[in-house]
């Protein structure tokens, strides 16, 4: 038998190639400790598309996670596919239906896009055979996970939004037209995109967004999931960073004033990226709120 203090040595070498070495490396890392911390990259054939998503946790509490609008799983839930319990979550992330690499089809903007997400959300939960299951939603995915929660009532444990919108106004088509052009973009937000989707694609994809949001203004008196917020009966977790440059506080505080019990955090100097920029944070009230009891 192991003598305890060797056993301390071999946890510790584990722990330090899983974070230093190789993904084969870390694979066999993964294969001498107790718990599994890779995250899997996988494909799913659901509503006539194949899915891109990735999987990690071994956990009873299933949550789906819906990132932002062009957004990816790998780019924009990495802080959260990482630093989760595995042993308590089980994490699923979507590359929504024309992002990443959920492609083909091209990724277009009709003024259903977000309920076919939601559809397309649920849809990829049941193929995996999960009927149960927690959604987070960030920005655009906070959206789709409002549409999700209210339509799928029977599946969803809770909910979890920020960055989100409910609405959209004039202000709010004023302020995207701004970014419209993305080599105005900070070199920052716009690399990790330009390497995902090429510049001509990239800035074919936002334009085709911003006039999705000038439909909705001119088309739908802008409304995007304002009556679904009425209809979840689940417990939800609004965030919002006061210093968001995309969202207004109006929006969070009407998430939190629709949707029966739920409960507002605010970070004082977030902007649109709490969940990377107040990670640890962030993820402490998400990880509290998802294993309070039902």
């Amino acid at each position: 038998m192991m003598s305890v203090p060797a056993a301390l040595i071999m946890n510790e070498v584990s722990s330090f190639l899983c974070r230093r070495l190789d993904v084969s490396c870390y694979r066999l890392c993964t294969r001498m400790s107790s718990t599994s911390h890779e995250i899997q990259s996988k494909f799913e054939e659901v509503r006539g598309n194949k899915f891109h998503y990735q999987e990690t946790g071994q956990g009873d509490h299933v949550v789906i996670l819906l990132p932002g609008a062009l957004g990816t799983n790998k780019s924009g839930m990495h802080h959260q596919m990482e630093k989760f319990n595995k042993e308590k979550f089980h994490l699923i992330g979507i590359d929504p239906r024309g992002y990443g690499k959920s492609r083909p089809p091209e990724r277009d903007f009709p003024l259903d896009y977000y309920h076919r997400d939601a559809d397309d959300a649920a849809g990829l939960m049941a193929a995996l055979g999960h009927n149960t299951y927690s959604v987070l939603g960030r920005s655009d995915g906070g959206v789709t996970a409002t549409i999700l929660a209210a339509n799928y009532q029977e599946s969803i444990r809770r909910v979890v939004l920020w960055g989100s919108n409910a609405y959209y106004t004039e202000k709010d088509i004023d302020l995207y037209e701004k970014t419209r052009d993305i080599t105005k973009w900070s070199e920052k937000m716009r690399e990790p995109m330009v390497a995902e989707y090429g510049k001509e694609l990239l800035q074919k994809m936002w334009s085709a967004w911003i006039d999705a949001v000038v439909g909705f203004v001119e088309e739908k008196r802008g409304d995007l999931c304002m009556a679904e917020c009425r209809l979840i009966d689940k417990p939800t977790l609004i965030l919002h960073g006061d210093k968001d440059p995309m969202v207004h506080l109006e929006h969070p505080v009407f998430f939190q004033q629709n949707i029966r019990g739920s409960r507002l955090v605010r970070f004082p100097d977030g902007k649109h990226n709490i969940h990377m920029r107040y990670a640890e944070e962030f993820n402490r009230h998400v990880k509290d709120f998802l294993t309070e009891q039902d």
